[in-house]
């Protein structure tokens, strides 16, 4: 005679065995189609190769707008359970393998492997891109400039440590376009390797910034341990494999390049850090329906020059979402003005508003016109 155990674990069994059978059809479905959608993929190709024949540029395989569309609405048909995110993340993926079947697409980051960079280009291009680490930011624009790679990300703010001086910097000199935009949540963990004595850390690698960011958990966690700024997060994780009395800071991607583990995860202090990337490229962005525009303007030093520049903006209702200011290498005391704001440059208004402070400034670059960041 069965036991009332016995006659639930097979009630549990019967009813896990139907869900199964559902699921595997579900699968077989979704499998049917992600196969419908790549060879629609590769008509796309043709279409496009076929009506480029002559055109010296060749055919333009990835549109950045109609990706951020893609998303977008794949986002608004969400009806749960996954969030919004995670729901636009896997069509990211096979978005990114289809694209791979018309051309893949090469993409330069500043590196090395495994540093959050490399983590936003495979958040913003998907795992089917070609990504290729550069050693410095300036070896990412150099690389899109020449065409050896279709795009670059580089990182230019974060929320904790500020504007990445050097990124702005480059497009002053720099003719590369921006085509989008990717903000990263930063995590750090600390982490260890097999040969690490936990209980006997007394030095922990980082780079200087990240150092920064963990600041305070650093003090009340290992007061007494050497901060040892490096290059890179990724460069920490990896000199940690021989050192039995260290660890390092460093995010997931880095972990599990050099097989290491976390001891403590998110120690960052500020719980929302976040770093956000911009996507260079060498082409014209067309309008997506939710967009930003970038701008360089250099203004002399004269009273009033900041407020010539941003009136029209104000006096138009164009949201400004970031300002900075550098000095102009082109002359003692003058300035240059990164500009965001929200809209296309395509746009009526947007466009009135940047012929108004092409006649207040002394100079007017516009970077580009590029969806605002979907995931």
């Amino acid at each position: 005679m069965a036991s009332m155990s016995d006659k639930q674990t097979s009630a549990e069994e019967q009813a896990l065995a139907k869900l199964r059978e559902r699921i595997d059809g579900i699968d077989e479905k979704i499998g049917a189609l992600i196969s419908e959608r790549a060879r629609c993929a590769l008509e796309v190709a043709k279409v496009k190769k076929d009506s480029a024949d002559g055109d010296a540029a060749g055919p333009k395989f990835y549109r950045p707008e109609r990706e951020a569309q893609v998303l977008r609405k794949a986002m608004d048909r969400n009806q749960g359970p996954l969030a919004d995110e995670e729901y636009a993340r896997l069509f990211r993926e096979i978005m990114s393998a289809c694209l791979a079947l018309e051309e893949p697409i090469h993409v330069a980051y500043l590196g090395p492997e495994g540093t959050f960079t490399q983590q936003a280009a495979i958040k913003h291009f998907g795992h089917s891109a070609k990504v290729v680490s550069m050693p410095a930011i300036d070896d990412v624009f150099r690389e899109v400039a020449s065409g050896a790679a279709h795009y670059g990300v580089v990182p230019v703010e974060n929320s904790t440590e500020g504007v990445v001086t050097h990124t702005l910097d480059n497009f002053l000199e720099s003719g590369v376009t921006i085509c989008g935009e990717v903000v990263l949540r930063i995590h750090h963990h600390l982490l260890v390797s097999d040969v690490t004595h936990v209980d006997g850390i007394t030095r922990i690698y980082s780079h200087a910034q990240s150092l920064s960011q963990c600041r305070k958990w650093l003090d009340a966690n290992y007061p007494n341990a050497e901060r040892i700024a490096v290059s890179s997060n990724s460069e920490a994780a990896k000199r940690i494999k021989g050192e039995w009395h260290a660890a390092a800071i460093a995010g997931e991607m880095a972990a599990e390049l050099y097989g290491l583990g976390s001891l403590t995860k998110n120690i960052e202090d500020m719980p929302d850090n976040s770093t956000r990337f911009l996507i260079i490229g060498a082409q014209a962005v067309g309008v997506s329906g939710d967009d930003k525009t970038s701008i360089i303007a250099s203004t002399t030093n004269k009273p009033g020059a900041l407020h010539d520049l941003l009136e029209p903006f104000h006096r138009n209702g164009i949201d400004l979402t970031r300002v900075e200011t550098r000095p102009s290498r082109s002359g003692t005391w003058n300035y240059v003005f990164f500009i965001d704001f929200a809209g296309h440059r395509s746009e009526a208004l947007v466009k009135k508003t940047l012929d108004e402070i092409a006649e207040r400034v002394s100079d007017l670059k516009i970077l580009g016109s590029y969806p605002r960041g979907v995931l």
